[in-house]
């Protein structure tokens, strides 16, 4: 009986494509083949690297009955290549759902080590990183003001990731329901050549943002409550 073959999640670049480390090109040119979030958006960066394996969508959208087949070809011997448009996969991307039924199956998964947004967002924003609440992408409608209304008492950093068509409205809502004092540090187009990262209180961040550019994926970093601002920590 042939020995099952491996489930690897790889980390892609967020930006720069000098971020992808070694280790992920070696395994992404030795894998079977690999399944990637958008074909469309990963084929630049594996013709770069001179990646030639097959490659197969595997997205939100189809993940739940492409898991089946995965399954299958990994119980066959073969590894697969798992990878999102950018960052760690199954962080605010496609990836938890296989993992899970590749775990239920007794099947090996390994993660590498790599690129992901909110890491150095929240190291560059000041504010305590021993302890901290990566929430991702708040709900868009149902739910969302109850998040809102739990996190405003969190004292732990908070993590959020928002896009450039709601990032005005999130931070309305943010002087809402964590006052306009709450101090923020948000950061865009992170690694990339117009990286920019605004600290400040929550009406001084909303202020900027009224008159530059918000293009670009957004991290925002929320002091948690009842926190002192950066400047003013040891």
């Amino acid at each position: 009986m042939s020995e099952t073959g491996k489930l690897y999640l790889v980390p892609t670049p967020i930006g720069n494509l000098e971020d992808i480390t070694f280790r992920a090109i070696r395994v992404l040119k030795e894998a079977d083949l690999i399944l990637a979030e958008d074909t469309r958006t990963s084929a630049p960066l594996l013709k770069h690297f001179d990646i030639h394996q097959k490659v197969f969508a595997h997205h939100q959208h189809n993940e739940h009955q492409s898991s089946n087949e995965i399954i299958r070809f990994l119980k066959e011997g073969k590894n697969i290549a798992l990878i999102s448009d950018a960052g760690t996969p199954a962080i605010s991307d496609p990836g938890f759902y296989l993992v899970r039924e590749a775990l239920k199956h007794d099947l090996q998964v390994e993660c590498l080590p790599g690129a992901t947004a909110f890491v150095p967002a929240l190291v560059n924003s000041g504010f305590p990183t021993d302890r901290f609440c990566f929430e991702g992408f708040l709900p868009l409608k149902k739910g969302r003001q109850t998040r809102y209304k739990i996190l405003s008492q969190e004292e732990r950093t908070i993590i959020l990731y928002e896009s450039p068509h709601r990032i005005m409205k999130t931070l309305e809502e943010m002087i809402t329901y964590f006052g306009a004092d709450r101090q923020l540090s948000v950061s865009r187009e992170l690694t990339k050549m117009f990286e920019e990262t605004v600290r400040g209180t929550a009406e001084e961040v909303k202020t900027y943002f009224e008159t530059h550019p918000v293009k670009g994926e957004f991290v925002i970093c929320v002091a948690g409550a009842e926190g002192k601002p950066a400047k003013e920590r040891d």
